[in-house]
């Protein structure tokens, strides 16, 4: 016969150990995190202030296994940074160089991009410098110039050059101007992968979004907006599903959110730019974007692409 203080013991620490796991998988929102990796494409350094070990922590809560880091610019005080007000991201992120040595000092868990003020003299020479060094993007692109201006074309050209994807911030009046003029820059480039971001972008995946000034629209969607049309028209346009922004079109309209990830399950791209620093709860974006992508795609393969393999073979990691 079995010792009842024995039996108990180990019932006692098989339903802690269950209770324990539970909390690990509560806490970080994500189940079977350790066998899923997960690539973030759009993280920054020092935002609104966070430390490296706070992002480092916050990452590695929500279950990403790669992060991509996008640099600021170099502080500036033009039209395009706004007199100063957007520099570093409109966000007190830091530039180039901090991004670098970051990816440096943990090589199996972050890369680096490489950006610059368009219009400064030696833009695309700074960028080239970390493109060198090997950064497979270039961005994130968030500053005041009109997306077809000559100095995004310098931009365009250099990615050209280096086969990398320029990441680019749409928010209207305020981040890359002009963005019902965009198809003629993926016209022109047809071999430079755009990654399009922020509020204007998802804002127009609705047919019906009509008043750009809206930024965060809750109405149900008609598909057939201009985001959706650039995701389907052109084989050079990707979506970051970063930020509230992305997290507003995946949760607007349910319904047509497993339309739209299945019709561009190849196209979409999971992306943090959370400035949190727990990594999961309610404050936490990045978490909440990747548990409602895992509800809400229409099969455990379109999660898997969108959260880890379609960036893979874009960043050829």
């Amino acid at each position: 016969m079995k010792n009842p203080a024995s039996v108990s013991r180990r019932g006692f620490l098989a339903r802690s150990g269950i209770l324990l796991a539970g909390t690990a998988v509560s806490l970080n929102g994500l189940a079977g995190v350790q066998s899923e990796p997960i690539i973030d494409i759009h993280q920054h350094t020092d935002y609104m202030g966070r430390t490296h070990d706070q992002l480092i922590a916050h990452q590695r809560a929500m279950g990403v296994t790669t992060t991509i880091l996008l640099p600021a610019g170099t502080p500036a005080f033009g039209m395009s940074t706004h007199k100063g007000e957007s520099n570093g991201l409109q966000a007190k992120c830091s530039g180039n160089e901090t991004c670098y040595n970051l990816a440096r000092q943990h090589p199996t868990e972050f890369r680096f991009g490489a950006n610059e003020v368009p219009d400064l003299p030696d833009a695309t020479l700074e960028i080239e410098k970390y493109l060198k060094r090997g950064a497979p993007i270039i961005g994130e692109s968030k500053f005041g110039v009109k997306c077809d201006s000559p100095e995004m074309q310098r931009i365009y050209e250099l990615a050209q050059s280096y086969r990398v994807p320029v990441l680019m911030h749409w928010q209207y009046g305020m981040y890359n101007h002009d963005f019902a003029r965009f198809h003629t820059m993926l016209e022109k480039y047809p071999k430079v992968n755009f990654i399009g971001h922020a509020q204007t972008w998802w804002a127009n995946i609705d047919k019906g979004h009509q008043d750009q000034t809206v930024l965060y629209p809750k109405t149900s969607v008609t598909p057939g907006g201009l985001t959706d049309r650039l995701l389907s028209d052109y084989p050079n346009v990707y979506a970051d599903m970063s930020a509230g922004s992305g997290l507003n079109a995946l949760l607007r309209d349910e319904e047509h959110t497993r339309g739209f990830l299945d019709r561009h399950q190849n196209k979409i791209l999971y992306g943090s730019d959370c400035l949190d620093t727990a990594g999961h709860g309610p404050t936490c974006q990045g978490s909440q974007t990747i548990a409602a992508i895992r509800r809400l795609s229409p099969s455990k393969t379109i999660e898997r692409k969108i959260l880890y393999e379609n960036s893979k073979k874009l960043f050829r990691l």
